[in-house]
């Protein structure tokens, strides 16, 4: 007998989960478990470096809240046709996020935090948030999934969706209406995938302590994997605007693979030679509380 072959993946959406004594908000439910999920990863990685936890927690707040104001701009300046009023905008609670906005908004809010830290510390704590941040995106894209956006061209692709019915933010397939029995791409689904082969791979390159990874490493590698992967699915994306054919994130992921070979080439080196340091000189690192000279920034 031939062997069937996994063609095309039945999807219903789900945009709430009813609880019987109460109704809750798929997507906001998601997005806010991957905050957690990826805040306590990134603490307890950030606790082995001797950063406090609630340091690490303060810190994950602060880049969160920036990064969805930042997504939630983004996707409003390029949805703008999708809004039927005003209030819409606010209503993040229904989807609709971009991560290359709150991605540059989150780095830039975290900034003034990090550059008060050792080097060695800065780039454990952001190896942490790199672990983080892949899981918590895996989670919170599952809101996504659940309310219908992020659809890309028509496919018979084996992973490709099968909507079978359900609301959705995205009523269209390019210029066709969506209906029952189209199947598409799902960049939804392929970010939950990837998310969490790139979280997979960084705990490799963090655990076991005995043979983890210099400093840095685990964020060059998120840098570059998720460059490559978020802009190879964002080219079957079919209702984003582009400029010069590209999306913003696959701008945003270029930059991103850049700042991956910076870090791998640059980065690296003068942390193993911190390291070094430090070991000859029988002293540890020192970590948050005995922030460098602010006058004299290092990478």
């Amino acid at each position: 007998m031939a062997p069937v072959l996994l063609a095309e993946i039945p999807y219903t959406t789900f945009p709430s989960l009813d609880l019987g004594i109460l109704e809750l908000r798929t997507f906001g439910l998601m997005v806010a478990l991957g905050v957690l999920v990826g805040a306590w990863v990134a603490a307890r990685y950030g606790e082995e470096h001797g950063i406090p936890r609630d340091t690490t927690y303060s810190l994950a707040m602060r880049m969160v809240l920036a990064g969805v104001i930042g997504s939630r701009v983004t996707w409003v300046l390029t949805h703008l046709d999708d809004l039927d009023t005003p209030w819409q905008a606010f209503a993040i609670w229904e989807g609709g996020l971009q991560f290359s906005g709150g991605f540059i908004a989150a780095v830039i809010f975290g900034y003034p935090v990090f550059r008060h830290w050792n080097r060695i510390t800065r780039w454990n704590s952001l190896d942490g948030l790199a672990m983080g941040l892949s899981i918590g995106l895996a989670i919170g894209r599952v809101g996504c999934y659940a309310v219908g956006e992020h659809f890309g061209k028509a496919s018979d692709f084996f992973l490709a969706t099968r909507y079978e019915g359900g609301s959705v933010r995205e009523g269209f397939i390019g210029d066709e209406p969506l209906v029952p029995g189209m199947s598409f791409h799902s960049r939804s689904l392929y970010e939950i995938l990837y998310m969490l082969v790139i979280f997979v791979v960084l705990v490799g390159v963090l655990y076991p302590p005995a043979r983890r990874a210099r400093p840095g490493t685990a964020m060059a590698i998120f840098c570059a994997l998720y460059g490559v992967f978020r802009f190879a699915a964002d080219a079957v994306r079919v209702n984003d605007e582009r400029v010069l054919g590209l999306t913003g994130a696959q701008y945003l992921c270029i930059v991103l693979v850049g700042v991956a070979v910076w870090v791998w080439t640059s980065v690296r080196p003068r942390l193993q030679a911190d390291l070094a340091e430090g070991m000859v000189s029988g002293t540890e690192p020192p970590v948050v509380d005995a922030p460098t000279d602010a006058s004299t920034p290092e990478a």
